[in-house]
């Protein structure tokens, strides 16, 4: 943390060597991130940041050179940043120019400083403009033979901040006769359980209400689906982790999305909120809709 209380970082280097993932992991490591911002309006930025009460305590500012007069700015904007008390931190991204090039011509796109010339001489041209960026950056990655995750891992690394960002587990109830949600990245079947449904005094009655769980719950293969179920996730969260994902997406289902999904998503919670180093949050998607 800075003498002013809050922690400023400078994203940038060569097109294409990944600032984008960059700036995807800062925010993930709960940064606040601004891609492309006029390099005159930074450090008001920052200022209205270290007002702001301490909810923002990291900014990140992205920046490339399709930033007008980028150099001669950016390096002002540094040195009045560092005046002012908040020493900010400059990571530079770089690659080779033969990856850089297939990079492009994967995606098929044309380089800010090419103009009409070739690929190459868009590459060369920006390399040369960022040299003196280069030199006084406190973090350089090259990232010609890293994989996403591993760029990931190594940013994690330069910004570590010593206190482990969480991994963020939501379960999402729903019914299948709706759909299946679109953005699980789990899926688990309540149907084999007994349905609710069919005791007329629990038809009414939601999986998150006492009668209607401690039905469900006590139902024959309930408490060891609820029990082996957390050893797996338990085993899939750290895979998740290693490959740099922090967010999973646990959909649950039943039938409506009522009663069965209802109940064993609240008790996978809030069995799992105890865990170390996991934030656990809960959404009953279809919930009302019977």
């Amino acid at each position: 943390m800075s003498d002013a209380g809050i922690e400023v970082a400078l994203v940038s280097g060569l097109s294409g060597a990944g600032r984008s993932t960059a700036a995807k992991v800062l925010e993930d490591l709960g940064w606040f991130v601004v891609d492309n911002l006029p390099p005159e309006l930074i450090a008001t930025m920052v200022d209205l940041g270290a007002r702001a009460s301490g909810e923002v305590t990291r900014i990140a500012v992205v920046m490339d050179v399709r930033s007008r007069a980028f150099t001669r700015d950016l390096g002002a904007v540094i040195r009045d940043l560092d005046a002012r008390g908040y020493k900010p931190r400059l990571l530079f991204l770089e690659a080779s120019d033969a990856v850089l090039v297939r990079r492009f011509e994967q995606n098929r796109r044309s380089h800010p400083l090419q103009g009409d010339g070739r690929l190459a001489d868009g590459i060369t041209a920006e390399r040369e403009l960022l040299r003196p960026l280069r030199e006084n950056a406190d973090l350089v990655l090259d990232t010609s033979t890293l994989s996403v995750h591993q760029l990931r891992a190594r940013i994690e690394q330069g910004f570590e901040t010593g206190v482990p960002e969480p991994t963020r587990v939501h379960f999402l109830s729903f019914g299948y006769k709706y759909g299946l949600p679109l953005d699980s990245d789990l899926v688990v079947d309540m149907r084999f359980l007994p349905n609710p449904h069919w005791i007329p005094e629990l038809r009414e009655h939601t999986g998150r209400e006492p009668a209607v769980r401690d039905y469900v719950l006590s139902q024959e293969g309930a408490e060891d689906f609820v029990e082996k179920y957390l050893d797996l996730l338990s085993l899939v969260g750290a895979g998740y982790r290693r490959e740099g994902k922090r967010y999973l997406t646990v959909a649950v289902g039943c039938t409506g999305g009522k009663h069965r999904s209802v109940a064993v998503s609240e008790e996978l919670a809030r069995r799992l909120a105890g865990a170390e180093g996991v934030a656990v949050s809960v959404t009953h998607r279809d919930l009302g809709r019977e």
